[in-house]
């Protein structure tokens, strides 16, 4: 495995992989989510890349950048054990050589849900996905469901920029109780841990009160929203049932429907999904 730091090195090295190359665009602190999407792109591609960024762009003012969790010794360890070619680990004035002011924008499908609640993220991961992928080349890219509205965003970029790549989704990897894995969930104490469950029960009640013959997209918000509220660690930001390709909210439920939500547990903000 080879490790690249500046992107001149990066281009080079990149230059020898066999094609087609597969790339995962991460924040490091890898975790078995992380894994999948390297093990995906090691069986569908001679070539696999893996970058190490922790995107200062898309972080809003009072988010966690400074305390993001990092140990980049150990995703390293992982990434060679799960057959990775190259790794691309940039410093912020690399990426972004002073001044800089480009910015690659997207409208409506970054203009609600996390948009709304952060504003400026989404503009900070598609100035930076578009920034990896012409530095890297790779023909496919791949993404978790977890992070479902950016995998749509990014999607929506390449279609509209004409970018020669496939952008694959692949399914949230989760504890055994349901948790979506996810960096942050390092933040929770025992008992913020045990409540952050609540997340994956009520997107559960919502598919099985659709499956059993619920349709109206506000009384499944409403039973979502209930359920949540019953457990006294967690304050909702939102629960969205929406067209899973526009993310425009729905009246009625029509597959395929993203079903997704934002919920504190204690300080902690956390997000997961279901698509019907």
């Amino acid at each position: 495995m080879k490790i690249a730091e500046k992107i001149d090195d990066m281009r080079k090295l990149r230059r020898r992989l066999t094609e087609p190359v597969g790339f995962v665009p991460t924040m490091g602190y890898l975790h078995e989510g992380h894994l999948s999407l390297v093990r995906k792109a090691r069986t569908e591609n001679p070539s696999a890349v893996v970058s190490i960024f922790v995107n200062p762009m898309q972080f809003g003012p009072q988010e966690d950048f400074v305390s993001y969790p990092r140990n980049t010794q150990h995703d390293l360890a992982l990434l060679d054990k799960a057959g990775t070619d190259l790794v691309f680990i940039p410093q912020a004035d690399e990426v972004y050589p002073q001044p800089f002011s480009a910015r690659v924008e997207i409208g409506k499908v970054t203009e609600r849900l996390e948009g709304t609640a952060r504003p400026g993220h989404f503009r900070g991961v598609t100035t930076v996905c578009a920034k990896l992928f012409n530095i890297i080349q790779p023909q496919r890219a791949y993404f978790g469901q977890k992070d479902a509205q950016q995998a749509i965003v990014i999607k929506k970029m390449v279609t509209d920029l004409n970018m020669n790549i496939e952008i694959v989704t692949l399914p949230t990897v989760r504890e055994p109780d349901g948790l979506a894995l996810s960096s942050r969930n390092t933040y929770l104490n025992p008992h913020e841990r045990q409540a952050a469950v609540v997340l994956y029960q009520a997107l559960s009640l919502a598919q099985q009160l659709y499956a059993n013959g619920e349709k109206n997209a506000e009384r499944l918000r409403q039973e979502i929203i209930g359920l949540i509220q019953q457990q006294p660690l967690a304050n909702v930001d939102y629960v969205s049932i929406a067209n899973a390709e526009t993310l425009d909210e729905l009246d009625t439920v029509k597959p395929p429907a993203l079903v997704s939500l934002a919920v504190k547990i204690g300080r902690t903000r956390l997000i997961d999904n279901i698509v019907i």
